[in-house]
């Protein structure tokens, strides 16, 4: 099984990823990008990230900067997770190097997998 991060501060959120992809993907929870850089760094690297912008701390736009900058996290996919919905946000963040682009809140299932599955084929996973 897969194993897909969640990168979310809204514990609703995160427990609405669980319940909607937890049959399909290992799920693992963190409530701020500073945690999952860490656990990244020990080597915790899932096979996708669902990573919320607006994180305490550190942002999502800025955890994402820092994975690309290593090596080890460049080819990562990760998935932009956003209330941000307005013009231009989405092609902005796909700039910025996220893979795919939710709206939240998310609603369907389908939209969430569709995201991930074209995410993960971009890096052959």
């Amino acid at each position: 099984m897969k194993v897909l991060a969640v990168v979310e501060d809204n514990a609703d959120n995160r427990l609405l990823v669980r319940a909607l992809l937890g049959h399909l993907y290992h799920v693992r929870e963190y409530v701020n990008g500073s945690d999952a850089l860490a656990a990244f760094g020990r080597g915790e690297v899932p096979d996708i990230v669902l990573m919320d912008i607006s994180l305490p701390g550190i942002s999502g736009l800025d955890v994402l900067l820092r994975m690309r900058a290593d090596e080890r996290l460049a080819e990562l996919p990760v998935v932009a997770l956003t209330a941000h919905a307005m013009d231009g946000d989405r092609a902005a963040l796909l700039e910025a190097g996220f893979d795919e682009y939710v709206a939240k809140p998310i609603f369907d299932e389908t939209v969430l997998l569709r995201a991930i599955e074209r995410a993960l084929r971009r890096v052959g996973g």
